[in-house]
Protein backbone atom coordinates (compact mmCIF):
# COMPACT_ATOMS: atom_id res chain seq x y z
CA UNK A 1 0.00 0.00 0.00
CA UNK A 2 1.20 3.48 -0.87
CA UNK A 3 0.86 5.98 2.00
CA UNK A 4 1.26 9.66 1.13
CA UNK A 5 1.69 12.38 3.75
CA UNK A 6 1.66 16.17 3.55
CA UNK A 7 -0.05 18.56 1.15
CA UNK A 8 0.74 20.34 -2.08
CA UNK A 9 1.91 23.93 -2.28
CA UNK A 10 -1.54 25.22 -3.21
CA UNK A 11 -5.07 23.91 -3.69
CA UNK A 12 -4.54 22.83 -7.29
CA UNK A 13 -1.26 21.07 -6.56
CA UNK A 14 -2.80 19.39 -3.54
CA UNK A 15 -5.78 18.07 -5.49
CA UNK A 16 -3.42 16.80 -8.18
CA UNK A 17 -1.75 14.48 -5.65
CA UNK A 18 -4.97 12.59 -4.96
CA UNK A 19 -5.89 12.50 -8.65
CA UNK A 20 -2.52 10.99 -9.50
CA UNK A 21 -2.89 8.43 -6.73
CA UNK A 22 -6.30 7.43 -8.12
CA UNK A 23 -4.86 6.98 -11.61
CA UNK A 24 -1.82 5.15 -10.28
CA UNK A 25 -3.79 2.71 -8.10
CA UNK A 26 -5.83 1.46 -11.02
CA UNK A 27 -2.79 0.92 -13.22
CA UNK A 28 -0.46 -0.49 -10.58
CA UNK A 29 -3.12 -2.64 -8.93
CA UNK A 30 -2.12 -1.41 -5.48
CA UNK A 31 -4.17 0.53 -2.88
CA UNK A 32 -3.21 3.90 -1.45
CA UNK A 33 -4.05 5.97 1.61
CA UNK A 34 -3.69 9.68 2.24
CA UNK A 35 -4.59 11.66 5.40
CA UNK A 36 -3.75 15.37 5.50
CA UNK A 37 -4.87 18.94 6.18
CA UNK A 38 -6.01 20.70 2.98
CA UNK A 39 -5.56 24.41 2.44
CA UNK A 40 -8.20 26.81 3.73
CA UNK A 41 -11.08 26.69 1.25
CA UNK A 42 -14.75 26.09 0.61
CA UNK A 43 -15.01 23.11 -1.72
CA UNK A 44 -18.20 23.13 -3.78
CA UNK A 45 -19.75 19.98 -5.20
CA UNK A 46 -21.08 19.48 -8.75
CA UNK A 47 -24.66 20.25 -7.70
CA UNK A 48 -23.55 23.55 -6.18
CA UNK A 49 -21.87 24.60 -9.40
CA UNK A 50 -25.18 24.28 -11.25
CA UNK A 51 -27.16 26.22 -8.65
CA UNK A 52 -28.63 29.63 -9.50
CA UNK A 53 -26.96 31.03 -6.39
CA UNK A 54 -23.51 29.60 -7.06
CA UNK A 55 -21.75 32.89 -7.78
CA UNK A 56 -23.24 34.45 -4.63
CA UNK A 57 -22.10 31.40 -2.66
CA UNK A 58 -18.56 31.77 -3.99
CA UNK A 59 -18.61 35.45 -3.06
CA UNK A 60 -19.77 34.56 0.46
CA UNK A 61 -16.82 32.17 0.83
CA UNK A 62 -14.40 34.84 -0.38
CA UNK A 63 -15.89 37.40 2.01
CA UNK A 64 -15.00 35.04 4.88
CA UNK A 65 -11.43 34.62 3.61
CA UNK A 66 -11.94 31.12 2.18
CA UNK A 67 -10.85 30.27 -1.34
CA UNK A 68 -13.83 28.91 -3.35
CA UNK A 69 -13.03 25.75 -5.22
CA UNK A 70 -14.93 23.07 -7.16
CA UNK A 71 -14.37 19.39 -6.38
CA UNK A 72 -15.16 16.35 -8.48
CA UNK A 73 -16.67 14.14 -5.79
CA UNK A 74 -19.19 14.57 -3.01
CA UNK A 75 -22.36 16.51 -2.41
CA UNK A 76 -22.80 20.02 -1.11
CA UNK A 77 -20.22 22.58 -0.03
CA UNK A 78 -17.74 21.80 2.74
CA UNK A 79 -15.30 24.15 4.46
CA UNK A 80 -11.70 23.45 5.40
CA UNK A 81 -10.16 25.84 7.91
CA UNK A 82 -6.59 24.69 7.38
CA UNK A 83 -6.81 22.41 10.42
CA UNK A 84 -9.69 20.30 9.08
CA UNK A 85 -8.45 16.83 8.19
CA UNK A 86 -9.19 15.08 4.92
CA UNK A 87 -8.68 11.38 4.24
CA UNK A 88 -8.75 9.14 1.18
CA UNK A 89 -8.50 5.40 0.65
CA UNK A 90 -8.05 4.30 -2.94
CA UNK A 91 -8.35 0.74 -4.21
CA UNK A 92 -7.98 -0.86 -7.63
CA UNK A 93 -11.09 -2.57 -8.94
CA UNK A 94 -12.40 -4.43 -11.97
CA UNK A 95 -15.94 -3.16 -11.41
CA UNK A 96 -16.38 -0.18 -9.10
CA UNK A 97 -20.15 -0.40 -9.36
CA UNK A 98 -20.01 -3.46 -7.14
CA UNK A 99 -19.38 -3.11 -3.41
CA UNK A 100 -20.21 0.59 -3.03
CA UNK A 101 -22.13 0.10 0.22
CA UNK A 102 -19.47 -2.23 1.62
CA UNK A 103 -16.69 0.29 0.95
CA UNK A 104 -18.64 3.06 2.64
CA UNK A 105 -19.30 0.85 5.64
CA UNK A 106 -15.69 -0.29 5.96
CA UNK A 107 -14.22 3.21 5.87
CA UNK A 108 -16.91 4.57 8.18
CA UNK A 109 -16.15 1.90 10.78
CA UNK A 110 -12.39 2.47 10.45
CA UNK A 111 -12.82 6.21 11.03
CA UNK A 112 -15.23 5.61 13.91
CA UNK A 113 -12.73 3.30 15.59
CA UNK A 114 -9.95 5.86 15.17
CA UNK A 115 -12.15 8.52 16.78
CA UNK A 116 -12.86 6.23 19.72
CA UNK A 117 -9.14 6.06 20.38
CA UNK A 118 -9.22 9.87 20.52
CA UNK A 119 -11.99 9.79 23.16
CA UNK A 120 -14.80 10.61 20.73
CA UNK A 121 -17.87 8.37 20.65
CA UNK A 122 -19.25 8.78 17.14
CA UNK A 123 -22.03 6.89 15.41
CA UNK A 124 -23.54 6.75 11.96
CA UNK A 125 -25.94 9.57 11.15
CA UNK A 126 -26.21 13.34 11.21
CA UNK A 127 -28.58 15.98 12.55
CA UNK A 128 -31.18 17.48 10.24
CA UNK A 129 -29.94 20.33 8.04
CA UNK A 130 -26.26 19.40 8.41
CA UNK A 131 -23.50 20.55 6.07
CA UNK A 132 -23.02 18.33 3.01
CA UNK A 133 -25.91 16.02 3.95
CA UNK A 134 -25.33 12.34 3.26
CA UNK A 135 -26.16 8.82 4.35
CA UNK A 136 -22.69 7.85 5.54
CA UNK A 137 -21.83 10.61 7.99
CA UNK A 138 -20.64 10.25 11.58
CA UNK A 139 -21.99 12.36 14.40
CA UNK A 140 -21.28 12.83 18.08
CA UNK A 141 -23.68 14.24 20.65
CA UNK A 142 -22.84 17.79 19.59
CA UNK A 143 -23.15 17.47 15.83
CA UNK A 144 -21.78 16.06 12.59
CA UNK A 145 -18.01 15.79 12.44
CA UNK A 146 -17.34 13.34 9.58
CA UNK A 147 -18.63 13.29 6.01
CA UNK A 148 -17.92 10.64 3.36
CA UNK A 149 -18.05 10.51 -0.42
CA UNK A 150 -17.07 8.00 -3.09
CA UNK A 151 -15.76 8.25 -6.63
CA UNK A 152 -15.51 5.39 -9.12
CA UNK A 153 -13.30 5.31 -12.23
CA UNK A 154 -12.77 2.54 -14.76
CA UNK A 155 -10.16 0.75 -12.66
CA UNK A 156 -10.11 2.31 -9.18
CA UNK A 157 -12.37 3.61 -6.43
CA UNK A 158 -11.84 6.47 -4.01
CA UNK A 159 -13.57 6.72 -0.64
CA UNK A 160 -12.81 10.14 0.79
CA UNK A 161 -14.02 12.36 3.58
CA UNK A 162 -13.26 14.96 6.18
CA UNK A 163 -13.00 15.15 9.95
CA UNK A 164 -13.73 18.44 11.71
CA UNK A 165 -11.03 18.75 14.36
CA UNK A 166 -11.87 22.17 15.79
CA UNK A 167 -13.07 25.47 14.40
CA UNK A 168 -16.66 24.25 14.19
CA UNK A 169 -17.94 27.79 14.83
CA UNK A 170 -15.78 29.18 12.02
CA UNK A 171 -17.06 26.49 9.65
CA UNK A 172 -20.65 27.26 10.62
CA UNK A 173 -20.04 30.99 10.11
CA UNK A 174 -18.88 30.60 6.52
CA UNK A 175 -21.29 27.83 5.50
CA UNK A 176 -24.34 29.71 6.77
CA UNK A 177 -24.28 32.39 4.02
CA UNK A 178 -22.92 29.88 1.48
CA UNK A 179 -25.85 27.52 1.99
CA UNK A 180 -28.27 30.43 2.08
CA UNK A 181 -27.06 31.51 -1.36
CA UNK A 182 -27.41 27.94 -2.62
CA UNK A 183 -30.91 27.71 -1.11
CA UNK A 184 -29.95 24.59 0.86
CA UNK A 185 -31.28 24.16 4.42
CA UNK A 186 -28.50 24.47 7.00
CA UNK A 187 -28.45 24.77 10.78
CA UNK A 188 -25.11 26.15 12.05
CA UNK A 189 -25.45 24.38 15.40
CA UNK A 190 -25.25 21.01 13.67
CA UNK A 191 -21.52 21.43 12.95
CA UNK A 192 -19.64 19.24 15.37
CA UNK A 193 -15.94 18.64 15.91
CA UNK A 194 -13.51 16.50 17.86
CA UNK A 195 -12.99 19.49 20.16
CA UNK A 196 -16.71 19.98 20.69
CA UNK A 197 -17.12 16.28 21.49
CA UNK A 198 -14.43 16.50 24.16
CA UNK A 199 -11.80 14.55 22.23
CA UNK A 200 -8.06 15.03 21.98
CA UNK A 201 -7.27 18.01 19.73
CA UNK A 202 -3.83 17.05 18.44
CA UNK A 203 -3.86 17.22 14.63
CA UNK A 204 -0.72 15.13 14.16
CA UNK A 205 -1.99 12.42 16.51
CA UNK A 206 -5.38 12.46 14.77
CA UNK A 207 -3.78 12.09 11.36
CA UNK A 208 -1.69 9.16 12.56
CA UNK A 209 -4.66 7.39 14.15
CA UNK A 210 -6.73 7.81 10.99
CA UNK A 211 -3.86 6.69 8.80
CA UNK A 212 -3.30 3.56 10.91
CA UNK A 213 -7.00 2.71 10.77
CA UNK A 214 -7.25 3.16 6.99
CA UNK A 215 -4.04 1.27 6.25
CA UNK A 216 -5.11 -1.63 8.47
CA UNK A 217 -3.11 -4.80 7.97
CA UNK A 218 -1.49 -3.64 4.74
CA UNK A 219 2.23 -2.95 4.58
CA UNK A 220 2.53 0.74 3.77
CA UNK A 221 5.30 2.47 1.84
CA UNK A 222 5.37 6.03 3.21
CA UNK A 223 6.14 8.96 0.92
CA UNK A 224 5.84 12.72 1.37
CA UNK A 225 4.15 15.06 -1.09
CA UNK A 226 7.31 17.17 -1.37
CA UNK A 227 9.29 14.12 -2.49
CA UNK A 228 6.83 12.89 -5.12
CA UNK A 229 8.45 14.96 -7.86
CA UNK A 230 11.44 12.62 -7.65
CA UNK A 231 9.36 9.43 -7.46
CA UNK A 232 8.37 7.49 -10.58
CA UNK A 233 4.59 7.09 -10.77
CA UNK A 234 3.81 3.75 -12.37
CA UNK A 235 1.22 4.02 -15.09
CA UNK A 236 1.76 7.67 -16.00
Amino acid sequence: MRVVRGRGDDIQADRAVTKRLLAWAGTAGEPAVRVWRPHRQVAFGPRDAHSDGYERARAAATDHDYVPHERDVGGRAVAYTGDTIAFARIEPTDDGRQGIEERYATVRVDVRDALQELDVDAERGEPDDSFCPGSYSLQAADGKLVGLAQRVTDDAVLVAGLVVVDGHEAIADVLDPVYDALDVPFEPETVGSIERAGGKVDPVAIIMRLEDALVGDHLGTVEWVDDLATVEWSGE
